[in-house]
């Protein structure tokens, strides 16, 4: 039997306007105990994740202002994926197609010129780059200096790391990741706000954009009837 896989959706929110900003998606697969993050993106098979994405994408786009997607650097160099991606922001449009690129750790190793000149393609085609998870696997700085100067946002996820946010590490963390953004002009979204003093102390370090279980829990996104015949083919 083929594996199942959805969207689920969860809001980013604009701290200065209260309002929702967008919606990131994130994949997940079904499973005899429910849906579950899947043990690995790069195996989803291509075709189906483009199909489910374009789908998605379709529901989303009177929403919002800007939506979300994960993907690996592997899933990146996909044809098929990143043809995908371009149909996405063309019936998204006027809303901005952003492509999460995230710290996993692809079974292959991708020169950055390769990634670069996908990462181009994007912006062409009127998308925007987010650096995911930036700080952790393979989105250190130094891994990923040369794409900053393309993205027009870096993402730190406080969940990746086992110290809590109180402390005075972790604020340093986010500390450092601010002043990259500020250096580079791009949006810093802190992920990972799940308590009210997380988002008082979000708010005392200058971080607008946010996002967690404080303002909303990923839920299945609800897809039109005929979907399931478009995605089955």
């Amino acid at each position: 039997m083929e594996p199942v896989y959805r969207f689920f959706v969860q809001p980013q929110i604009d701290t200065q306007t209260k309002m929702i900003s967008g919606f990131e998606l994130l994949i997940r697969q079904k499973t005899a105990q429910g849906w579950r993050l899947p043990d690995s993106f790069d195996d989803i098979d291509p075709e189906v994740f483009a199909k489910l994405l374009v789908v998605t994408t379709r529901v989303l786009a009177p929403k919002v202002e800007q939506c979300s997607v994960n993907i690996s650097r592997q899933q990146l160099m996909t044809t098929t994926i990143a043809n995908a991606l371009v149909k996405c922001q063309e019936q998204l449009y006027p809303t901005k197609l952003v492509v999460e690129l995230t710290e996993d750790e692809s079974t292959q190793t991708y020169c950055t010129d390769s990634v670069l000149k996908h990462i181009k393609t994007f912006l062409q085609n009127g998308m925007e780059v987010s650096l995911d998870d930036v700080g952790s696997g393979e989105n250190y700085f130094t891994e990923i200096r040369e794409l900053l100067p393309y993205a027009s946002e870096i993402k730190f996820a406080l969940q990746n790391f086992k110290q809590d946010f109180q402390e005075p590490e972790m604020q340093r963390r986010v500390h450092f990741w601010r002043a990259i953004s500020a250096e580079y002009g791009v949006r810093l979204v802190l992920e990972g706000i799940e308590t009210q003093a997380d988002n008082q102390l979000s708010k005392k370090i200058g971080i607008e954009v946010k996002q967690g279980y404080y303002f909303g829990k990923p839920r299945l996104l609800t897809l039109p009837q005929n979907s399931e015949r478009i995605l089955a083919h």
